[in-house]
């Protein structure tokens, strides 16, 4: 990890360092134009629901976006939608609609989801077959310029002709020719050579070209819309790491030829996840959607576990790592509840503050500078997050002191601890509910898994409550306990027992 004393300077303020796939190292960064920048993450192709893989990637760039935006830079964030595929179209014809149908239905999918997971909407989010006439130009420089050549209706890039090929995924142009082969019906000249433009088929989708109906290849539609919304260089260029071979060697490899400049300054890729190590993927069948996940878990839960490790790291999807995360969004979401009751108990006394409180105070007041350091080294919500978690626990053993010696002067320091907390989550986009709105929601969902009513469970209180009047204490214990099995906890207070879920 890069420290304080080894990254660059720039003004007095630490550089924020991002790891570029290019050159496989961190490096300071800079936007190429002062106070803006431009942001380009490839987005779905719509043709089915999206998974957890699809929800991290879109997660680590809404942290990206956000924490851009809180340092104070002016981001344009452009995020595409692929409507017309190969997929699209094979799932069309399965389903016996029509691929723009299939299309519209499946984006709608994605904002329920990603809605659901609190991930800002782009700025700009253009759709390839919006862009026909911009893809088509492009098509023709790359001609005009002896990069792409067209054969019976279709186009195709040709990539020997660009020196470089391969140098973003670290890939050798003859052990690529060796595994590459022309598949029946192909009509380009070498296979390691991919298309721009695919010449129509019957009951295919298609536009008209200088080179006869047909489509756009998957590639050309990303350098197109980049270009057209962010211009020929950009300064950040995101995806997963499945893209970065073939789809962003031939997004760069097409863009540069065409511009002659360079068309990403960084790459940014993250990790896989994994089921029990294996790479999770739609075409290994061993995918989990958001939407079974989100009928399990609270959203928030989800994109703690999407950001509990390093971007870069693989992460490993199971139910019992999202019960984790769960958990510890509860005891945050408890901590705050708690502070907030604290905060607005009638306390006139004002005894001084122990100094182990004094040092969790100080210990919570310096978050701010820890996340941001931690953000600042590639974007390391993992650090962050252990920092968030280690001032929750500071502010849980504030609280303490305060229940045993409540004292006025507990107030600020508390309300200060949660507003470092908040902010520090903002960034993230967790921690996002009113404290009570979670609370109550958790009660609820005990209460239900209990399986108990209100009502049952309230005579259970009251039968409690008469028992111990009696001094029966091995009955009171005994239903104390029972609630406790079933996820409910009890906690007598001089305003009578209340009951919550068992955060």
């Amino acid at each position: 990890m890069i420290g304080i004393s080894e990254a660059k300077i720039y003004g007095g303020i630490v550089a924020l360092t991002i790891f570029n796939t290019m050159t496989r190292k961190k490096e300071p960064f800079e936007p190429l134009r002062p106070g803006k920048v431009g942001i380009y993450v490839c987005g779905i192709t719509a043709y089915d629901r999206c998974h957890i893989g699809h929800a991290r990637s879109a997660v680590v760039f809404d942290v990206v976006v956000r924490y851009l935006r809180q340092k104070g830079l002016d981001v344009t964030f452009v995020r595409n939608f692929t409507d017309i595929d190969d997929k699209i179209i094979n799932r069309a014809q399965e389903e016996g609609i029509d691929p723009g149908e299939l299309a519209e239905r499946e984006i709608d999918h994605f904002y329920q989801d990603m809605d659901s997971l609190l991930v800002l909407r782009a700025d700009i989010e253009p759709r390839a077959t919006r862009h026909i006439p911009e893809i088509i130009a492009l098509i023709s420089t790359l001609i005009e310029k002896g990069f792409a050549y067209e054969a019976a209706g279709d186009v195709y890039f040709a990539v020997r002709r660009f020196p470089s090929y391969g140098a973003l995924s670290k890939r050798n142009l003859e052990e690529l020719r060796s595994g590459a082969r022309i598949k029946p019906g192909e009509k380009k000249r070498d296979p390691l050579d991919f298309a721009l433009w695919k010449a129509a088929k019957p009951g295919e989708p298609k536009w008209d070209s200088p080179w006869g109906p047909g489509r756009p290849g998957w590639h050309i539609e990303c350098s197109a819309m980049s270009m057209k919304y962010l211009g020929t260089t950009i300064d950040i260029h995101g995806g997963g790491l499945d893209l970065a071979f073939p789809h962003h060697e031939n997004e760069r490899a097409q863009s540069e030829a065409a511009t002659g400049k360079t068309f990403v300054r960084f790459w940014m890729h993250n990790g896989f996840v994994t089921i029990k190590g294996e790479k999770m993927s739609k075409s290994l069948g061993n995918f989990i959607t958001i939407k079974d996940i989100l009928t399990h878990f609270h959203p928030e839960a989800l994109r703690l576990f999407l950001l509990s490790k390093h971007y870069r790291s693989p992460l490993d999807y199971s139910p019992e790592a999202l019960k984790e995360s769960t958990a510890a969004l509860d005891r945050c979401y408890k901590a705050l509840f708690e502070a907030q009751t604290v905060v607005n108990l009638p306390i006139k006394k004002k005894r001084p503050l122990p100094p182990e409180v004094e040092k969790d105070l100080s210990m919570i007041s310096a978050l701010d500078k820890q996340v941001e350091e931690a953000m600042d080294d590639d974007f390391n919500t993992a650090l962050a997050l252990g920092n968030i978690f280690e001032a929750v626990r500071g502010l849980n053993r504030i609280l303490q002191h305060a229940s045993k010696r409540p004292s006025a002067l507990y107030k600020q320091g508390i309300e200060e601890a949660c507003s470092q907390i908040k902010k520090a989550t903002s960034i993230l986009g967790i921690l996002t509910e009113e404290p009570q709105d979670y609370i109550d929601m958790r009660n609820k969902q005990a209460l239900a898994a209990s399986g108990l009513t209100k009502e049952e469970l309230d005579r259970l209180i009251e039968k409690r409550n008469q028992a111990r009047k009696k001094k029966d204490w091995q009955l009171a214990d005994n239903i104390r306990e029972e609630l406790f099995e079933k996820g409910i906890t009890l906690k007598d207070t001089p305003q009578g027992t209340i009951w919550s879920a068992d955060l």
